[in-house]
């Protein structure tokens, strides 16, 4: 009977061993397909990013001015976009990925470069355009070698060349418009002489913007005599060969093919990239009460800032001048300016209203939140006291000083007084404001800088005109001294509003301050996370900048991850080297700072810098920070090279199925979340040139820190150069390297580190570098593309799964 018990616990105990065993491998499995499931998700992310249409623009270089106004404007648009130098014979960009189409549109700068594509690339083109209902716009750039006259290779299309056109009109008919508006004939030449018409009997071609020829002399017998109209933007239906295209008979510098332009991408996107026909204007006037004698605001130019605004208000329903006010410096003009500033406040409530400083200071100047506050409070009592109205939720900093970059002290202060890309910083939302042309200095209209017609290009089609166009809300900062002398601020927006009632479907709207912000992050919710960018990078912020603060307290370079290669162990050599220093250690995190991953970026360029200390000397003095979970966002790189673009990135890579069996280790030890696998060769290429990349081993850092360390000093071009060889020593007990000391001892990472784990199983082994492979050849080239040395286990693994 002993002897069946003993037979039965025997059984047991194999089955409880194979259970166990079963119950690893299980878990293995369930790892790797997270893993996969988590790489499934991330390429899903990808896909559904591209599903965000993006434009293909090709370009004749990166350098070229025609490439960058088109991406000036796709960019303004917030349209994703990514260009290409124009294939002659050269490969076409991959097109297609999973069965889906990667772009919504393409743009050739050149159109003859897609007419001349080889035969292999355009029927590629051709067929993907045709298969995915892909549009194309097309610019032609005419010059002293082109033909006057021939018919467009494969399109029953006739051009004609070199032609000096005037009196402009828009064709009713065409199908793309949709913000601009057809209008009367519009007299005067348009600029240049080397203007593209086009000609044809076939149906496929709709004219969009029609022209007459400057000379007397007739154009060829087809294409009429002078003074006919003749197209100089065309719009393929795709009735000749399946494909909608728009073909331009110039470049962009006449702003009317700007307009169109926009129209173009909305149409042939099928309004997937467009934005609505509602824009909101705000117009601030900055500095009331503030200026000196002569330039400031009389009766009656408080009564024209009334009269205009009542019939601004007849084309933009509810508009309003938005007052900032500095009460210090009320009374303090000449006596009928003194009267203005009377007039001001006895219509204050036919005006909204936001404060400024009371003495309009710098707040970035002032460190002390009680001063800010006390010159907030001051402003409030002036309003109080005269009745203006100052529940507006809305405040200026004058000068622009404090606001971006952040001054903290600033925004405490305005919390405690106001309770008050855009972004939303310690609670308060921050819009961009848009400059005009008007300035403190902008007084009289003959006296505008570059003369006046500089002015009215502006509003006619120029910048100003843009700024509405490609913004659907924006904030125009002025000043008091253009609403007095020749009131040029009046004469601006009145003259701006008609243009843009005159050539476009354009609904113009405004609203109050904190209403116009909950509008702008309901259209923009991207934009709520504030992106920080290097203050020192631009001289007009710097200028803004607290002089108590330097860019010389950012890293210089960064450690990223992933977690469980070696991150921890990397950072430890790299804190022997004396030339290197690392962050302070975070209570929470300890020796990582997580800042542009989590919420910690929230709190600013200020919380990060404090974790660094005040370099012996800026040009030796390597500061770094390791944040092994740099990997694990697709947000993190994009911050870190809005505020770091010239940092250095170290990335270990292992072999994912040592990381990820690894990782179920450390899981069972720490209870953990699984681990995703992310890749940063999606994401931090995107953002970093090669160049500023080091991929590091970590097989090699575990088994030779020495050899690694001295490649990682080289890319980094830190001096001196440090013997890694006399400074660590192999820990037998632990079974990696450590910290030589003196009497022999080492010091070596703590518990949780080198833990030695059961073996992995040849089975799962098997399974998950067959998982691997794809991603590993993935790895391969791109390695071989960046130029970058291939890791010993990557060499490895490829080699033992090619044999399998």
């Amino acid at each position: 009977m002993v002897g069946v018990w003993k037979l039965v616990r025997s059984v047991r105990q194999l089955e409880l061993h194979r259970l166990i065993l079963a119950l690893i491998i299980f878990c293995l499995l369930s790892m790797a397909f997270l893993a996969y499931y988590a790489s499934r998700r991330l390429v899903k992310a990808v896909d559904n990013s591209r599903t965000e249409p993006v434009v293909l623009v090709f370009v004749e270089s990166i350098y070229s001015q025609l490439g960058q106004e088109i991406v000036a404007i796709l960019e303004s648009s917030r349209f994703k976009y990514r260009t290409e130098i124009a294939p002659g014979k050269g490969d076409m960009p991959t097109l297609t990925e999973r069965d889906r189409g990667r772009y919504a549109l393409v743009v050739y700068e050149n159109v003859l470069k897609y007419v001349n594509l080889d035969a292999w690339n355009r029927d590629l083109l051709d067929k993907y355009c045709v298969e995915y209902g892909v549009g194309v716009v097309g610019f032609f750039k005419a010059n002293e070698n082109s033909l006057l006259s021939a018919q467009l290779k494969g399109f029953p299309l006739f051009l004609h060349s070199n032609l000096g056109l005037r009196d402009y009109r828009i064709n009713p008919a065409a199908p793309l418009l949709y913000v601009t508006r057809a209008n009367e004939v519009e007299q005067g030449p348009l600029p240049g002489d080397d203007w593209t018409v086009f000609q044809s009997n076939h149906s496929t071609y709709e004219p969009v913007l029609l022209a007459s020829t400057k000379s007397s002399e007739s154009l060829a017998p087809h294409l009429g005599p002078h003074r006919a109209a003749h197209a100089t933007v065309v719009q393929d239906l795709g009735l000749h060969d399946g494909i909608q295209r728009v073909l331009f008979g110039n470049n962009l510098s006449f702003w009317l093919h700007k307009l169109i332009f926009v129209d173009a991408i909305a149409y042939l996107t099928g309004k997937r990239l467009c934005l609505s026909l509602e824009r909101y204007l705000l117009v601030d006037v900055d500095d009331i009460f503030v200026g000196k004698e002569g330039t400031r605001m009389k009766v009656s130019d408080v009564e024209a800032l009334l009269n205009t605004q009542n019939k601004l208000r007849t084309l933009v329903p509810n508009f309003t001048f938005n007052l900032g006010f500095s009460g210090k410096f009320y009374h303090t003009g000449t006596d009928e300016e003194d009267r203005g500033d009377d007039m001001l406040l006895r219509h204050r409530k036919e005006f909204w209203w936001f404060p400024h400083m009371w003495s309009h200071m710098q707040p970035h100047l002032f460190h002390n939140v009680t001063v800010l506050a006390e010159q907030m409070r001051l402003n409030m009592l002036f309003a109080q006291e005269h009745g203006i109205p100052t529940d507006m939720g809305y405040a200026v900093a004058p000068h622009h000083s404090g606001v971006y970059p952040v001054h903290s002290q600033l925004y405490e202060a305005w919390k405690s007084v106001l309770r008050a890309r855009g972004f939303t910083h310690s609670g308060i939302q921050v819009l961009p404001r848009q400059t005009c042309g008007l300035f403190t200095h902008t007084i009289f209209y003959n006296e505008y800088p570059g003369g006046s017609r500089e002015l009215d290009r502006s509003i006619r089609g120029g910048e100003l005109f843009l700024t509405v166009l490609l913004n659907p809300i924006s904030i125009f900062m002025t000043h008091l001294s253009n609403y007095g002398n020749d009131r040029l601020g009046l004469y601006t927006f009145e003259s701006l509003v008609k243009f843009v009632q005159c050539w476009t479907n354009l609904r113009l709207q405004t609203l109050p301050p904190v209403q116009l912000a909950d509008k702008y992050f309901h259209i923009f919710p991207e934009e709520r996370d504030p992106l920080w960018q290097n203050p020192c990078h631009d001289k007009r912020h710097k200028d803004i900048w607290s002089k108590e603060k330097t860019c010389d307290r950012l890293p210089k370079f960064l450690v990223i991850g992933p977690q469980k290669t070696g991150t921890t162990a990397l950072h430890s050599f790299l804190t022997l080297h004396p030339a290197i220093t690392s962050n302070f250690l975070s209570p929470v995190t300890f020796e990582e700072i997580q800042f542009f991953n989590g919420p910690n970026y929230h709190n600013g360029i200020d919380w990060y810098m404090d974790f660094f200390p005040f370099p012996s000397n800026a040009s030796t003095d390597f500061m770094f920070e390791k944040s092994a979970n740099y990997l694990d966002s697709e947000v993190t790189p994009r911050r870190a090279a809005a505020l770091l673009p010239r940092a250095k990135i170290l990335a270990l890579l292992i072999n994912p199925a040592d990381r990820a069996y690894s990782w179920y280790q450390h899981q069972r030890a720490h209870q953990d979340p699984a681990a995703l696998n992310h890749t940063f060769h999606q994401r931090w290429l995107s953002h970093y040139q090669p160049s500023q990349l080091l991929i590091v081993d970590g097989s090699q850092l575990r088994s030779n820190p020495a050899l690694v360390m001295e490649g990682v000093q080289r890319f980094l071009g830190v001096t001196p150069i440090f013997n890694y060889t006399q400074a660590l020593t192999f820990d037998e007990s632990k079974g990696f390297w450590c910290q030589k000391q003196e009497g022999g001892r080492s010091k070596c990472l703590g518990k949780s580190k080198g833990r030695k784990y059961p073996d992995m199983t040849p089975e799962a082994r098997a399974f998950l570098a067959e998982y691997y492979r794809e991603h590993n050849m993935a790895l391969l080239k791109l390695l071989n593309r960046l130029g970058q040395a291939l890791p010993t286990w990557l060499r490895e693994e490829l080699q033992s799964t090619s044999w399998s």
